[in-house]
């Protein structure tokens, strides 16, 4: 493993506060868009979906940009950051690998978490890149800046279908946290399970899993035409079809 990219939204952020901001711009309770947003992650929605249910018919992107024009666009601050992130992050570049944050969310976001300051060596976001998850180009521009080879390179992340699935498909190596709303729901679906390199807890597992497989691969040729299916816990070739409900892109 060389190169270790993480998605932003439930995996380093808590996105509490994101869907605060749209309670408040839509003169709602939190509790309510939360609950929402729950229903929606259930049935294999877009998250968004829960925003059209109490305005239907909203366009979530122009509504975002009203918002941004009055001044009440992101805002990402310390808090907002799990706890482990920062000595997860410190540890894997302590490690050697180089670590790269890239997921879907503003050039505003992105901006914000630049000024945070994290032990990372780049971070980047969809509206800078124009191009967003699960989309398979967003994947290529992954892979862009990764400085290493897709069975080198592991994408980290909450979402079945915007990180796991097509990162997969794409030749990287997937790691499934079980955190947020689709973490935590989709966690032990068959589909996750068997496409996941691994299925961890916290972003500190990490270190002393990537440690174990550098070891445990020590000596094998991993530059071969088989080496982006070289992957732990099981030696599935290819991601399963999943035959959960479409889980469709959300942040």
């Amino acid at each position: 493993m060389e190169t270790i990219v993480f998605d932003i939204g439930e995996t380093l952020v808590r996105d509490d506060r994101l869907w605060a901001a749209w309670a408040d711009w839509l003169g709602v309770p939190p509790h309510t868009v939360s609950a929402l947003v729950g229903a929606a992650v259930t049935q294999g929605r877009d998250s968004a979906d829960a925003l059209r249910l109490l305005r239907p018919g909203m366009d979530v992107t122009e509504a975002y940009g009203a918002r941004v024009a009055a001044g009440r666009g992101d805002h990402l601050g310390e808090r907002d950051l799990y706890p482990d992130v920062r000595p997860a992050l410190a540890e894997l570049r302590a490690l050697g690998l180089r670590v790269v944050v890239a997921g879907n969310r503003s050039a505003r976001a992105g901006e914000l978490l630049r000024a945070l300051d994290l032990p990372a060596d780049l971070v980047v976001t969809s509206e800078e890149w124009g191009v967003a998850k699960p989309d398979h180009a967003f994947f290529e521009r992954v892979l862009d800046v990764a400085g290493a080879p897709a069975h080198a390179t592991l994408y980290v992340g909450d979402h079945p279908a915007d990180d796991l699935f097509p990162a997969r498909s794409c030749g990287l190596r997937a790691a499934h946290i079980r955190r947020g709303p689709y973490g935590h729901w989709w966690a032990d679906h068959p589909d996750v399970t068997r496409t996941a390199d691994w299925c961890v807890d916290a972003l500190t597992d990490l270190p002393a899993l990537i440690a174990a497989d550098r070891t445990a691969g020590q000596g094998d040729d991993r530059t071969g035409p088989d080496a982006a299916h070289d992957r732990s816990p099981t030696d599935a070739a290819d991601p399963p079809a999943h035959d959960c409900p479409p889980l469709a892109g959300s942040r």
